[in-house]
This record gives C-alpha cells, structure tokens and sequence, in this order.
C-alpha cells in the first residue's frame, strides 16, 4: 500500500493557480494554447480524493511537453488534474521530454519507480515492452502507458487509449464539406495505434459525406521527421489538394506547407490552431484527464493497475474545438455539430476497413 493516508470524500477545487514542476535537466516550459470553441464540453466528473501527503507523479513523453500534438495532450491533461487537486502542493508532476529514444525511456521509468513516484505514466505505446520488464520489480509503484488497452495482466500497470476515429470521423465530414477540389490529403506516421485509428475515422467521414472525393493516405514511417512530413504535404498539395489533415509531432511540417498553400488542416490530439489560424478549421483534442481521475482514485483506494480506460466523445475525453478565427459556414459547423452527437448516442455508426 501506499505510504500516505487517502481522503476518502471527493472535493472540487475550483480556484487554483495553474502550476507544474519540471524535470532536469529539461526546464519546464509553458505549453502554447489558442483560445478555442468547443463543441462538446468534458463529461463532469469528479475529481480524485486529495491525498494527505502529495501525490507524486512522473510522467516520459517521446517529444515536447508543448508539441500540439501527442506529448502535450498528455502534459496539459496532468495539469488540469494538477489544478484539480489543489496545485503542486497536493500534486506534485515531473516530467521527461524527448525521449525518442527507447532505452533512455526506459532509464528514465526505472528511476522515477526507484524515487517512490506514485504514478509514472510511460506515454507512448514504444515503451509498452520496457514497461512490461520494469513494473514487476517495483510492485508498490502505479504505471500507465499508453495508447493501448494492454495491461499484460500485471497488477500495477494501467492503459489507455483514445476512440480517435471519432473525432477522424467528424474532421472527415468538415473536410469533404469545406474541399472544392474534391482531393483531400492525409500524412500519417506509422500504421499503429491511434494514428491508424485516426486516418480510417477520418477517411470514413469524407466518404460518408462524399463517396466522390479522392483521399490519398501517405504514412511516412516516423512520428517525429518533420522533413517527411512537410513532403508528403507537398506531394499531395502538387496532387491537388485543397484540404489536409496528419497526426503526431511531426505535423507541424505538414501544416506549415499547407498554409502556403492556402490548403484547410485538421488538427487532431492537442489544438492545433496556433500554428496557422487562417487554415486550421478544427482540432479533435484528447483530454486524457477522464481516464487519470480514475486512475489516480483507484490507486488511492488500492488499485495500483489492471484496469484499461478508453477516451471517447461521449466521455469528453475528446473534443472537437472549432477554430473561432476560421469563418466556418453555418450549415457546415451544424452538420459537423449533429454528426458529434450521432457519434454519441449511437445514430451514427463508424465502419472502418
């Protein structure tokens, strides 16, 4: 069990300041956000119980904690949940940045357990074997990783994963309603997990809105090679392009030859509208906290993993933020809006390949 004594009544702290505490020798950098319009607000759920000493959680990311993509989905999630429970006082959150490479990763995780760290979340799904070597040797220690819904039967590891068709989905709908050219273009990095999810989501959206657009799919075979990425970008812009969407870190190459090109982008796991405000149209935005707050107030009363969470629409651990600067049509955003709630409830259902 874990050396602190857990309050067991949920409390809601409303007021805090927004705090965070780097981890050397990496300085803690404040992550970028555009202000945005969200469609659908986050499922209310409660937050943890507050521990009577801090909660202490570490967390490796393979890129930056302000990437607008997959490492800051996960930072800015810690921080909300940071601020939920009272601050850096209550929550103490550290973090390593960059950690492409898989052996320093794993360093890095092995060191956090050997500090006592309550938590160590190991986001991304490369680390899932040194997870699995690790976690049996510190059995007092709460691991997650993801994004998956493996566990590897382990007591101590938690996962998690995102429904990102849905939100790829719904892009895809705005995508074929806003294309004039009727070729859409898509970068993707490798074709695994949620970046796979994704793309088919996304490419199931523009065909249920219109069969008659051509979408080509380049996955390039990294997370990270902006260089990659920014030519697949012009490759399908050359092809015709007016409309284009990727996931990971490496987007941010993609969206740079897109806003050249005066072509839409879709953005997809953190908001993305910062990097060009004239294209983006919407961003699918995980907000991993749904699954934390579970997280976290099981290990409080015992439960130190075994247990697999899934972030969707209908639990607002995704959310679809229009671009308030993007002049999107009416008709457009009403549709896009009606195809989110059919997602929901059901009335919509996503067949992918």
């Amino acid at each position: 069990m874990k050396k602190f004594a857990w309050i067991l009544t949920l409390i809601v702290v409303m007021s805090m300041a927004l705090s965070a505490c780097g981890q050397p020798p990496a300085p803690a950098v404040e992550p970028t956000e555009a202000p945005m319009e969200a469609t659908e607000a986050p499922v209310a759920t409660e937050p943890p119980a507050a521990p009577a000493e801090p909660f202490r959680v570490a967390v490796i990311m393979p890129s930056a904690i302000n990437d607008l993509a997959f490492s800051q989905s996960m930072y800015d999630a810690l921080l909300r949940i940071q601020e939920e429970m009272g601050g850096p006082d209550a929550f103490e959150l550290v973090y390593s940045e960059g950690m492409f490479v898989v052996d320093d990763a794993a360093a890095a995780i092995r060191d956090y357990a050997s500090q006592g760290y309550d938590l160590v979340v190991a986001h991304g799904s490369q680390y899932g074997s040194s997870l699995q070597e690790i976690a049996p040797d510190f059995p007092e220690t709460s691991f997650a990783w993801g994004t998956t819904a493996e566990t590897f039967g382990q007591p101590n590891i938690f996962a998690y994963e995102a429904a990102s068709q849905e939100g790829g989905y719904v892009n895809g709908v705005l995508a074929a309603s806003l294309s004039t050219s009727k070729v859409i273009g898509v970068v993707g990095p490798i074709e695994v997990g949620d970046a796979k999810l994704y793309v088919d989501g996304f490419k199931a959206g523009v065909a249920a809105t219109n069969p008659d657009i051509t979408v080509n799919v380049n996955y390039i075979g990294s997370f990270s090679d902006v260089a990659l990425a920014s030519e697949a970008a012009t490759t399908h812009i050359s092809a015709g392009a007016d409309a284009l969407t990727g996931t990971a870190q490496m987007v941010v190459g993609a969206i740079g030859k897109a806003e050249a090109a005066n072509a839409l982008w879709f953005g997809t796991q953190s908001n993305q509208t910062s990097l060009a405000p004239s294209i983006v149209v919407a961003s699918q935005v995980y907000h991993w906290e749904v699954a934390l707050r579970e997280i976290i107030t099981l290990i409080g009363e015992g439960t130190l993993g075994g247990q697999s969470f899934k972030a969707d629409l209908a639990n607002g651990g995704e959310v679809i933020e229009f671009n308030p600067d993007y002049a999107l049509p009416d008709d457009v955003k009403a549709l896009a809006e009606s195809t989110i709630q059919g997602i929901i409830d059901g009335t919509i259902t996503i067949t992918l390949p």
